[in-house]
């Protein structure tokens, strides 16, 4: 008889449940299992093992990505009780030359070599969120571009130095479509989003953190709506096993999370 360990027994146990999250017998909700973060984990999981396949999502040599990352804010409190300050912000998915958990659990520090720096944010029926606590216009995609200014700028490099910079948001297309991610994610838009949480503060280092991070960044980084649609378009040409299996992974996706946006939201 095969020995496990009394993890192993547990880890087991875990994967025959979430083997069951789809049936009407399931124990927990199907949306622990079929979510955007699943999805997103699964796709980059791919694409790591298919560097060849050119796409915003490909993956430079040696570079890994990570879930749940936390990333620096420019706007850190910079005393108990800061009424402009935010928190470090998570990324659903990070792309590239880094090393997790330096100074706490999850935080990004990017390599002194680093060539490339991808930040992903995954969604189903949610829109990207408009504001922070401290600051009722910062919105999610004007956030997640400053903290790759931030993120860059801590590991003393310029954007230049690096192949490739991007922050992409990964939606089902008929969701894109709506043009409820247009506005967000209009490179102008988020320059004056910036512009105007820097003037906020009356310190010559915000300032000086817009011209010589934030800028150069906007030269250089790619923003784009990306629809999963496309990616199982590509995984598919490439993979006949996996790309159906994927397809079928995201229409479960979008059956559980769409009956819950309908019903709850």
């Amino acid at each position: 008889m095969e020995v496990h360990s009394n993890g192993q027994i547990a880890e087991t146990r875990i994967a025959e449940l979430l083997g069951n999250a789809a049936s009407d017998s399931r124990n927990f909700p199907a949306t622990d299992l079929y979510n955007e973060g699943w999805m997103l984990r699964l796709v980059l999981d791919w694409f790591q093992h298919h560097r060849s396949v050119e796409h915003d999502l490909q993956f430079l040599a040696d570079s890994n990505w990570y879930s749940e990352a936390l990333l620096p804010s420019p706007f850190l409190p910079r005393y108990r009780g800061d009424k402009l300050a935010e928190s470090w912000t998570h990324a659903d998915g990070v792309i590239g030359h880094f090393s997790i958990g330096d100074n706490g659990a999850g935080d990004l520090s990017l390599l002194p070599e680093a060539k490339q720096f991808i930040v992903t944010e995954a969604k189903m029926f949610s829109k990207l969120s408009s504001r922070v606590t401290n600051a009722g216009y910062y919105n999610q995609a004007a956030r997640n571009v400053a903290c790759i200014a931030e993120v860059i700028r801590r590991a003393g490099l310029h954007p230049n130095q690096l192949e490739a910079i991007a922050f992409l948001v990964v939606a089902p297309e008929s969701r894109i479509n709506e043009g409820i991610f247009s506005t967000y994610m209009d490179e102008g838009h988020i320059q004056e989003t910036l512009q105007k949480r820097v003037s906020e503060y009356d310190e010559a280092d915000r300032a000086r953190w817009y011209d010589e991070a934030f800028e150069p960044l906007m030269e250089k980084i790619k923003i784009r709506v990306v629809p999963w649609e496309e990616l199982i378009a590509v995984i598919s040409r490439e993979d006949t096993e996996e790309g159906p299996a994927l397809q079928d992974f995201y229409s479960k996706c979008l059956k559980f999370n769409q009956f819950v946006a309908r019903r709850f939201g």
